[in-house]
């Protein structure tokens, strides 16, 4: 059998949180259309989302068991060393047993033993890094990997001599890669559509508040608290993150009094001015609608936000490693966006800064042009077609 015939094979390895596996996600369906009879299978965990997400998109799993690297010295970290070879070893076998011809890893628990596993049985490497600061598994695999696609510039990955290190962008989700063509043709009547959809008046600016599926407490307090000078010339979509929508009716009814009767929407849709919300499965529709967004700054936000080329305030998560600050700073720096810290976000700044915001519409437009020219919105076809270069090299 001639070379060219037999189908590519590609294994994608990754998951454990919507940020790695929605990449993952959207690279294989990139190489599905550019290659209609590769046959592509993910490597991932048993409990991590990709257990849903991935058989939900058309694609077989083989799964792994979950191994964190360790942290501190403890009797978990005793054992690693001996659970890290018994994953290699599995994943070598997957790797077999799947003919690869080429590995893609995007981080998260699954990818490290990948990344050990496909060096050892010579196969090309390419991996993804969503954030602007790379995390341990990504900065192994980038030691061996033929590929380093990234979202960011300098996101501190090495690779090794002979490789390519490419800015890509994120490989964006299906609704908002649809919501990027459908503003390239025409944001107003994307916005119209959206606006009828949510209950919202076009015609008027909306702001949308988001923190993520678990939403954010911060900004929900803040944002709340700034209800009446917001709605004195705008409209919120206010997405708490479940569990969160009650506390923030309060907060509203609070803030706008006798007001709250005509104003406060917690159904989120009709005639209501400050819509409420845990969440919103069709955020897309959200955002076709926005002027202006408050939310975390999450590599996948900053990204997506960007690519759609909407101004934003981003208000960084205060724990970790900052690595919420880093995704922002670039696109702040290009002129797409506001950064507040957290501790510094207050119902008085929102009220202060927001609405005045909002009034200028050349600076938002400003911004917005911004943004979507530090965005990319092809990162799925380019990582698809250095994959599938890997490949054609190999053969």
């Amino acid at each position: 059998m001639n070379a060219s015939t037999v189908p590519v094979r590609v294994v994608l390895a990754g998951g454990g949180t919507a940020g790695h596996v929605n990449p993952l996600l959207s690279v294989a369906a990139a190489l599905r259309a550019q290659e209609p009879q590769a046959q592509i299978s993910v490597i991932g965990t048993a409990v991590g989302l990709e257990a849903q997400l991935v058989p939900q998109a058309g694609f077989e799993l083989d799964t792994i068991e979950k191994l964190p690297f360790p942290r501190k010295p403890n009797m978990n970290a005793l054992r690693f060393p001996a659970r890290w070879r018994q994953q290699v070893r599995r994943v070598e076998q997957i790797l077999q047993t799947r003919q690869a011809d080429v590995v893609v890893g995007f981080g998260g628990y699954a990818s490290a033993p990948a990344y050990q596993a496909a060096h050892r049985l010579g196969l090309p490497l390419a991996v993804h890094e969503q954030n602007a600061r790379a995390g341990m598994a990504n900065k192994l695999g980038a030691r061996w990997a033929s590929y380093v696609g990234t979202a960011y510039d300098n996101t501190g990955l090495k690779v090794r001599s002979g490789a390519r290190l490419e800015r890509v962008g994120l490989p964006l989700r299906p609704a908002i890669a649809s919501l990027c063509q459908q503003f390239a043709a025409s944001r107003f009547k994307a916005r119209q559509e959206a606006a009828q959809l949510l209950g919202l008046d076009p015609a008027r600016p909306v702001v949308v508040v988001t923190g993520g599926s678990l939403g954010a407490a911060s900004l929900n307090r803040a944002v709340a608290g700034a209800a009446s000078s917001l709605l004195a010339g705008a409209q919120v979509v206010h997405l708490t993150g479940r569990g969160k929508d009650q506390a923030v009716c309060s907060q509203v009814t609070q803030a706008l009094g006798a007001r709250a009767l005509n104003d406060l929407n917690p159904a989120h849709a009709g005639l209501g001015n400050y819509h409420v919300s845990a969440y919103l499965e069709r955020i897309d529709r959200a955002f076709a609608c926005a002027d202006l967004i408050v939310c975390r700054s999450g590599a996948g936000t900053v990204s997506e936000l960007t690519a759609l080329g909407l101004p934003a305030v981003y208000v960084p998560l205060p724990i970790g490693n900052g690595e919420q600050r880093f995704n922002a700073q670039p696109v702040v720096e290009a002129g797409g966006g506001l950064m507040v810290a957290d501790q510094d976000l207050t119902a008085e700044w929102v009220s202060e800064h927001v609405p005045s915001l909002l009034a200028d519409s050349s600076r938002l437009q400003t911004m917005g042009r911004a943004a979507w020219n530090f965005g990319i919105r092809d990162a799925a076809e380019v990582m698809a077609e250095r994959v599938l270069g890997l490949v054609g090299e190999r053969r």
